[in-house]
């Protein structure tokens, strides 16, 4: 199975995902065959609720779709899938910066997969959500 470049990776999210996920200016950072994908939320003040923190809903939207991307990563393509479950631990305030999110394949089962994700602010290393998701693979 062959990775996908870049160009595809931010093709599969221009053609398949919501307008509404789209306008958060979500950009492919990386990809990789081996089920791990790294995505970027722009800084935007419509993103922020007072003192230019990051909105969960956001952080969320971000990270279901870097999953989504990781399993195409791993499978070669999109393949359609849907979320079954995710869940996200906020452990610090994205403040007036860009959000990368990193995810990552756990497993890719026949019918179901389940994927993590670590988003942290641009410029630290230190993360400030993490969140799992389990995928139906249809």
């Amino acid at each position: 199975m062959s990775a996908l470049s870049l160009e595809q990776a931010s093709t599969i999210l221009d053609d398949n995902f919501a307008r509404w996920v789209k306008a958060l200016g979500i950009r492919v950072e990386a990809i990789a065959v081996d089920g791990k994908a790294t995505l970027r939320i722009p800084f935007s003040e419509e993103l922020c609720r007072v003192g230019g923190v990051m909105c969960g809903q956001s952080l969320v939207s971000g990270a279901d779709t870097a999953m989504v991307l990781a399993l195409a990563g791993a499978m070669g393509g999109l393949k359609p899938c849907t979320t079954v479950d995710i869940t996200i631990n906020f452990m610090r305030a994205v403040t007036k910066a860009d959000a990368l999110l990193e995810a990552k394949v756990m497993r890719l089962g026949r019918t179901l997969a389940f994927v993590t994700c670590e988003i942290r602010e641009a410029g630290s290393d230190k993360p400030a959500a993490f969140a799992t998701g389990t995928y139906a693979l249809l």
